[in-house]
């Protein structure tokens, strides 16, 4: 007896995005009503201006619920067509079930679901998995979401994180495609860092959630240096010349680390660079989608353009692919 199994590799791509901003925008003067701070130095830190929160009506499941809606629809992909839901996300705020499963449902279907946890990095490490599954033939599509709703486990009097750190759900379809649409992974961890980013319990507000805590500095020296590394390793695993990228979209940790990085890899002048951070702060896991549908929007890239993904954290852990960006809803 011998066991069957798909013969032929087949292409990756994303196939559409989707998105979900919440409505409420927050201020640099409204962090600063909680936070011994002013605007002036939080945009010098970090070129944050705005970031939005979630309403009292906006769960985490809501919001990627949203994006994957969303995504469907500019992949001209139905919910029924998917085989598996992977969900990247630090905050879902119950061990069990897994926000997945719970997203799987409100999208009509029984397929696979599971969320992925690793900090910052989860969308490109969900990303890498999706594409794998395809590629195998073990699944024809497959919804990848990165989610974070991070206002929920603050210290809004933290220094550190209180200002940096915002909501939002970014999601894509991945599915066949004529042609490669994401390449190798370069992706790896330090737990010898594990330090460094941490959501530890806490009595705030009562009500013992963990909240999140980072040592900014040690991120800074860390990640536009590593990660300038991991770049060069993607471009090489997908056989792709610095020259001929259209895009750099990396998390959206920190103008000041993209800035960093970005001379670190040594891109040139005409790759676009995303900078998605200055209105819409650090959003963890979701922040790499979300950054590359306001490039689209905006007109700084199309659909179609070659783009490297860059994303690091806790962990720390790290991932980086080159991508062909996908239609926007």
């Amino acid at each position: 007896m011998s066991i069957q199994q798909p013969a032929d590799l087949t292409h990756a791509a994303m196939l559409g995005l989707g998105v979900h901003r919440p409505e409420r925008l927050v201020t640099n003067d409204e962090i600063c009503e909680v936070l011994d701070s002013d605007d002036e130095w939080i945009r010098t830190r970090s070129g944050i201006r705005t970031r939005r929160f979630a309403g009292e009506e906006e769960t985490l499941v809501g919001m990627a619920t949203s994006a994957a809606e969303r995504a469907l629809e500019a992949a001209g992909v139905r919910a029924d067509q998917l085989g598996c839901v992977i969900v990247a996300t630090s905050t879902h705020p119950e061990h069990t079930p897994a926000s997945a499963a719970l997203v799987a449902d409100a999208l009509g279907v029984k397929a696979a679901a599971f969320d992925v946890s690793a900090g910052c990095a989860g969308f490109c490490h969900a990303l890498n998995l999706a594409s794998s599954m395809v590629r195998s033939g073990a699944e024809t599509h497959v919804m990848v979401i990165g989610v974070e709703q991070l206002s929920r486990f603050m210290d809004p009097t933290d220094r550190g994180t209180a200002f940096i750190f915002a909501d939002g759900a970014g999601a894509v379809v991945v599915g066949p495609s004529d042609a490669t649409g994401i390449g190798p992974t370069a992706w790896g961890s330090d737990g010898s860092q594990a330090h460094v980013i941490t959501q530890t319990p806490s009595c705030l507000g009562g009500h013992g959630s963990p909240v999140v805590q980072m040592e900014g500095t040690a991120v800074f020296r860390w990640a536009p240096f590593a990660m300038a590394e991991v770049a060069h390793e993607a471009l090489r695993l997908a056989g792709v010349a610095i020259d001929d990228l259209d895009a750099f979209i990396p998390h959206q940790a920190n103008l000041r680390i993209t800035q960093t990085l970005a001379r670190n890899i040594k891109l040139p002048e005409s790759v676009a660079v995303a900078t998605d951070v200055v209105d819409s702060g650090n959003t963890s896991a979701a922040s790499v989608p979300l950054a590359m549908e306001a490039m689209l929007r905006k007109g700084e890239a199309e659909v179609g353009d070659v783009a490297l993904l860059i994303a690091f954290g806790a962990g720390l852990s790290y991932a980086g692919q080159v991508v062909a960006l996908p239609p926007v809803a």
